[in-house]
């Protein structure tokens, strides 16, 4: 006699759980999930790590801004310079125009460009990575350069 086999009654064979190809499928869908949020992690902190570094750039850019007139002289040309940490400084003053009242007691005065740019990276720097750079600039007013002789 055959024995009938209701709905939804579990096998005769094991059939209440998992095969084998059922779990190394969930494995290999785990193990691609933990990969992809493991590689959003990594890129997530790098990209903090970025946006830090360019802050203190940024910080640093306007501190050499804000020497200028005050604790550097305001003269046209350029200089550069290590600024600590793998950060490199590069200052460039330019005269943009000159007044020179003709009333007696004003002194002849000057519009100046001042650019200021902060890189770090690269294959010497301490950040390593590719270069990077942050540049300011801004009009000063200051002491116009000395004439020269005709």
């Amino acid at each position: 006699m055959r024995a009938e086999r209701r709905k939804g009654a579990p096998r005769a064979s094991g059939g209440a759980g998992f095969t084998l190809l059922e779990l190394l499928v969930a494995l290999a869908i785990a193990g691609l999930a933990f990969a992809a949020l493991a590689r959003g992690t990594g890129q997530g902190l790098q990209a903090g790590r970025i946006a830090g570094q360019y802050e203190e750039a940024l910080a640093r850019a306007r501190s050499r801004l804000d020497a200028v007139g005050r604790a550097v002289a305001l003269i046209p040309g350029e200089a550069a310079g290590e600024d600590g940490g793998g950060y490199r400084w590069h200052l460039r003053v330019a005269p943009l125009a000159v007044a020179r009242p003709g009333e007696a007691g004003l002194p002849p005065v000057a519009l100046y460009a001042v650019a200021v740019t902060v890189s770090w990276g690269g294959t010497d720097g301490d950040h390593g990575g590719a270069p990077r750079a942050v540049r300011l600039e801004t009009r000063r007013l200051g002491p116009a350069p000395p004439r020269s002789p005709p």
